[in-house]
């Protein structure tokens, strides 16, 4: 008998830790030894003793006191992360079943760590979550593809997935990409019950059939609370799911009303009650005029995805109005199939106020990027029965072979045509092969050549990384020496004076600290001043990294053929020593940024806003028309509009120049590149680089220069973080005054800026057909200043502006006689009458 008691202790014993071992919870703080509490939940630091997790190396831990946009519920946690140069391991031990498993990433910049260059993968139990994983770009192209509703900006993203763990622990390492690092803020680690995902789905397009999905892992790729509000993770049990809105992704949001009903909401079925919450349920779309035949729209939901994988699509129902059955009849639509038909929600969840869910399981192709979801009449039933119902919407990616992981190859489709011919392929493949070879002999010829005749002057030089090109620059066209001139042994070429080393060192007092007026991802900005008294501005890049070497390589070739006088000029270069520094006119006034907000500085006075903003438009005119094919900038900000002593704009910063497209081509493929705030959204999407792309980013500087504050602000309120869109909301209701910088109030003229608002909202046009060009631009920009003036002379008491003072021939009296005229008709004019835009430098600059 005392044997029969023992052994049941033992298995009650053994059964109490395989449950607590079950039902164990981690909330991992990342970067730091101390603890946070969350909505009520203790988040533990990575680094702290007897916390249950084993990390295979310390890697980097990282903090900042900036405030996250998503600081109400995990800003805390996003103060501190993990950075890893090398593969970073977390174990947890005592893990087994099914669980949610969050990652959490909010970048921050970190010492020289810049997280916009991060780019890492992340792998569970040999199962792979993510690779080439770069969180910026995430964050922006979430942006950009919410945009188009009016969402607000985010500032974090948090990776949820579902794993099915089958031993006593789980590792999750982070490998970072080659010469890059990657980043972690917080890991949360929850049970899941064993309901979450049983049972079968119906196949779309199946004619009714069920499949019984199985899986390793499954991620999250959305989860809507469809017609309410957002759900918070404190709102959903002991999961912590976060649930959103979803009228960003629908695709009529009129197409359906919002309904609620809190009132004796229970679940169809006790275990589904861990499927969702019941504030899910209190609020439900339904379709608009549904009662009107031959109006037959559907309500339409649509969302990117990841091509070439299946998806798990669970809808949540639950009939809030009618108490009674075939009042409310529909068909389901996934992928522009019928999923289901003749659904009727009372039926199927047994009453009103019931809460229901049904799985759908489809695949999708390699070639598919998107998912739609719509719900809409069903034509065999009457007028009465034709409305249709969702409360809730989520959508899973099941993984392949071990794989969840998805990296966009955007060339994949160009490619794709090319598949059909091997045999022309591979003879291609040799004579490109054999050509390249002749090439390479050939400029290894030429460049031992070159380094024999000019050894005198690079004896000081060691091997280093700098462009090949740079290098011939300095050398005329018969391959001697240049003539001494004024600015030292080396001819003038259009890439400037080539310094000595210890002329920079003697220019900057030997690299002096104090004299630093910069610093970016490529190394500091000194102020110096060169043997003829000269005042300069000396970028020198990191000699230790290869980071920014492209960029200073375009930003040469660029300045080299192009001169102009709102273009900040390259006066020279250095390349001994494994140096490679830059040498550029100094501008006095420093970034148009600096004098709108976050210094000291006095306010620009609205007319010196205006002045300098037409003078970074005749710069980007000139790239954009000045060469054969045109430049396009890639990287307009107010920190790359510099202000000389008289405050003369010049645009700076050429290292993500591209040149523009040919002429039998509308626009440039390239991997996206620019500023978080300012990029084009269109170019984001499309991978596609135009004119118009720098035309979006000017809009955002146009509406800085007027609200005087950053473009994204995480500590403002969310419908405030970003700049563009904030002011747009305020310029389509033509009342951009109320958020003018306060400084001004009062000496601006309200017409001027008027249009000043009419101009930047055009150039923030969701399609660059839709677009003003740079010309167009500039001329309506010298338009508001002749506005301005007019207005000041008005208020002086001066009335003697006649026509003969207007700016081209165009009198403002004239003008505003106009101002009915729409910005279209306007703007119709020849690309000639933007000429006196460009002063006498416009020729000189095209050497090329």
């Amino acid at each position: 008998m005392e044997n029969f008691w023992l052994f049941s202790l033992v298995i009650v014993f053994v059964f109490s830790k395989t449950c607590e071992a079950q039902s164990r919870s981690f909330l991992i703080n990342c970067g730091t030894n101390s603890s946070v509490t969350v909505s009520g939940r203790k988040w533990v630091g990575d680094s702290s003793p007897n916390n249950n997790i084993t990390l295979s190396s310390s890697g980097i831990p990282a903090s900042t006191d900036v405030k996250s946009v998503d600081d109400s519920t995990y800003g805390e946690l996003y103060k501190t992360a993990r950075m890893f140069e090398s593969s970073l391991n977390y174990t947890f031990q005592g893990v087994r079943g099914d669980y949610f498993v969050r990652l959490h990433f909010s970048p921050f910049s970190f010492d020289d760590y810049n997280v916009n260059v991060s780019s890492f993968g992340v792998v569970a139990n040999g199962l792979k979550l993510v690779e080439k994983f770069e969180v910026p770009g995430e964050l922006l192209h979430k942006n950009a593809y919410l945009q188009g509703s009016g969402s607000n900006s985010t500032s974090s993203i948090v990776k949820e997935y579902v794993l099915a763990i089958n031993r006593d622990a789980l590792v999750i390492e982070f490998i970072p990409d080659r010469e890059t690092f990657g980043f972690i803020n917080a890991i949360e680690i929850v049970p899941a019950v064993d309901e979450l995902f049983a049972g079968s789905a119906s196949k779309v397009g199946g004619n009714g059939a069920n499949v019984n999905v199985s899986w390793q892992g499954i991620e999250t790729m959305y989860r809507l609370n469809v017609g309410g509000s957002v759900v918070s993770p404190s709102q959903d049990s002991d999961l912590w799911r976060k649930w959103e809105m979803d009228t960003s992704y629908m695709i009529t949001a009129n197409a359906g009303v919002e309904i609620k009903n809190s009132s004796n909401i229970t679940y169809s079925s006790v275990n589904d009650s861990s499927l969702a919450p019941l504030v899910v349920y209190e609020s439900a779309r339904t379709m608009s005029n549904n009662e009107v035949l031959e109006k037959r729209f559907n309500m339409s939901w649509k969302f990117e995805v990841d091509p070439g994988f299946d998806y798990l699509i669970r809808l949540h129902f639950c009939e809030l109005v009618f108490d009674k059955a075939n009042q409310r009849i529909f068909r389901v639509y996934i992928n522009n199939r019928t999923a289901a038909d003749n659904y009727n929600v009372f039926v199927r969840a047994g009453g009103m106020n019931k809460a229901y869910h049904q799985d759908f399981f489809d695949v999708v192709s390699s070639k598919v990027k998107t998912l739609w979801i719509q719900l809409g009449p069903d034509t065999n039933v009457g007028a009465a029965g034709t409305d249709a119902l969702l409360n809730g919407l989520e959508i899973f990616k099941i993984s392949r072979n071990g794989n969840l992981a998805y990296v966009d190859n955007y060339e994949s489709s160009a490619n794709s045509s090319k598949a059909s011919s091997k045999n022309a392929i591979l003879w291609g493949a040799i004579g490109a092969g054999v050509a390249t070879v002749a090439i390479l002999a050939t400029l290894i010829f030429c460049f031992c050549k070159c380094r024999r005749e000019k050894s005198s002057d690079t004896k000081t030089n060691p091997p280093g990384w700098r462009p090949l090109f740079l290098v011939n620059s300095t050398v005329n066209a018969k391959g001697s020496a240049g003539s001494k001139n004024q600015y030292g042994s080396v001819a003038s070429t259009r890439a400037g004076k080539r310094f000595l080393l210890p002329e920079i060192r003697a220019a900057t007092n030997n690299f002096d600290e104090s004299l630093v007026i910069g610093v970016g991802g490529f190394g500091k900005v000194y102020k110096g001043e060169i043997e003829d008294g000269t005042l300069v501005a000396i970028k020198r890049s990191n000699p230790q990294s290869q980071q920014g070497l492209a960029e200073f390589e375009t930003e040469i070739e660029m300045l080299s053929k192009l001169r102009h006088r709102h273009l900040v000029s390259l006066i020279g270069f250095c390349d001994e020593q494994n140096e490679m520094i830059l040498v550029y006119e100094y501008m006095a006034n420093g970034t148009l940024r600096s004098h709108l907000f976050g210094s000291e500085l006095p306010p620009l006075t609205w007319k010196q806003r205006v002045e300098a903003c037409i003078g970074a438009a005749r710069g980007l005119h000139y790239l954009h028309t000045g060469a054969d094919r045109g430049v396009i900038h890639r990287d307009v900000k107010t920190t790359n509009i510099l202000l000389d002593e008289n405050f003369v704009a010049k645009m700076s910063d050429f290292g993500l120049s591209k040149t523009g497209p040919a002429l039998d081509h509308t626009h440039v493929s390239t991997a996206v590149k620019g500023s978080f705030g300012y990029l084009d959204p269109e170019y984001f999407r499309r991978q596609q680089l135009t004119e118009k792309s720098d035309v979006y980013s000017f809009g955002v500087v146009l509406f800085e220069a007027v609200c005087s504050r950053p473009v994204i602000n995480p500590t403002l309120p969310k419908d405030q973080i970003n700049l563009a869109e904030w002011a747009m909301r305020w310029q389509r209701q033509r009342s951009l005054e109320t958020i003018i910088d306060p400084r001004l109030e009062g000496n601006y003229c309200p017409e001027s800026l008027k249009k000043f608002g009419d101009i930047a909202e055009k150039c923030l046009a969701d399609e660059g057909k839709s677009r003003p060009t740079m010309g167009e631009v500039l001329w309506h920009l010298e338009y508001v200043l002749q506005l301005h003036e007019a207005w000041i002379r008005k208020t002086a008491g001066e009335n003697s502006f006649t026509s003969s003072q207007g700016f081209g021939g165009l009198a403002v009296d004239e003008a505003e006689e106009r101002e009915g005229t729409s910005f279209d008709e306007e703007t119709s004019f020849s690309r000639e009458s933007t000429s006196r835009g460009l002063d006498e430098s416009t020729t000189e600059g095209r050497k090329s």
